[in-house]
């Protein structure tokens, strides 16, 4: 699933393409689509004024004679793509929304397993309520991280992928920090020290924008850019998807377990587990 550098990755590249632009058509081709017409008619004649991402959603506001007119709001989930391509592109049959512009473009929510979403909310901020703080973001302290971490009293893990706690962690990037900053994925979140959790902030924050500035991690068929190219951060993998490999770091095989139902993966000499 793309996480926070994908999504930003994508919102960074379609903005300039959609910002400005009127919806000018509509179109829900999988009709088993629950209010499709519905949908169809409230984007239509709108235009979008600002294209932003929260945690790991894909917002595109939307404005009618210079009035707040709801959003669009994207989520690719495992498979999807949000692309826009010229009048005559050819579509696929995966192409699940397609939405006419008023420069002659078209833009394409393309889904081959039908997991990801494209809906239109008439306020999104009230369904992210719940979320987290963005970790790039000034609200993402050294300091509040280390109180929060403290007040969760839960496994360190788990705790990261946790939406609520921070937005837009997912598996790839919460093991690569966790290692960067040598702590263990089990580790206790109300023990880690001052010092750790800053260590662990710093961590995140930099693997978050050395991401970014890749577009991305690419690790399997699945997720491109909109302009169809493939990340490259998962060339700078130091234990995710390495089990058995040498740490770039000590040399010690990478070792993978299963944290909450989710695969990770760490260096049991750079990141060991406190006694208890």
């Amino acid at each position: 699933m793309p996480e926070l550098p994908e999504v930003e990755t994508v919102v960074r590249i379609l903005r300039p393409r959609l910002e400005g632009r009127t919806v000018t058509g509509a179109s829900v081709r999988w009709r088993r689509t629950v209010g499709a017409r519905d949908f169809e008619r409230k984007v239509i004649g709108a235009r979008v004024v600002r294209v932003w991402r929260r945690a790991k959603f894909i917002v595109a506001d939307l404005e009618r004679k210079s009035t707040p007119a709801g959003s669009l709001v994207g989520h690719l989930r495992m498979t999807g793509m949000l692309h826009v391509q010229a009048i005559g592109y050819e579509r696929g049959p995966h192409d699940r929304v397609e939405l006419a512009l008023d420069d002659g473009k078209v833009l394409h929510f393309t889904d081959v397993r039908k997991f990801g979403r494209l809906q239109f909310h008439a306020d999104p901020r009230k369904s992210f309520s719940d979320l987290g703080p963005e970790p790039l973001s000034d609200e993402f302290t050294s300091e509040w991280f280390h109180t929060a971490l403290k007040a969760r009293r839960r496994l360190l893990k788990p705790l990261l992928l946790d939406q609520t706690f921070v937005a837009g962690l997912g598996n790839i990037y919460v093991d690569e920090s966790l290692h960067r900053a040598g702590l263990h994925p089990l580790a206790r979140s109300e023990r880690i020290t001052p010092a750790s959790a800053a260590r662990l902030h710093d961590a995140i924050r930099a693997i978050l924008a050395e991401a970014i500035a890749r577009e991305g991690s690419s690790f399997d068929v699945w997720y491109r850019t909109p302009d169809g190219n493939a990340g490259s951060f998962q060339d700078e993998f130091r234990v995710y998807g390495r089990e058995g490999e040498e740490c770039l770091k000590c040399g010690t095989d990478i070792v993978r377990i299963v944290v909450g139902q989710r695969g990770t993966h760490f260096c049991p000499r750079c990141q060991p587990r406190s006694a208890r």
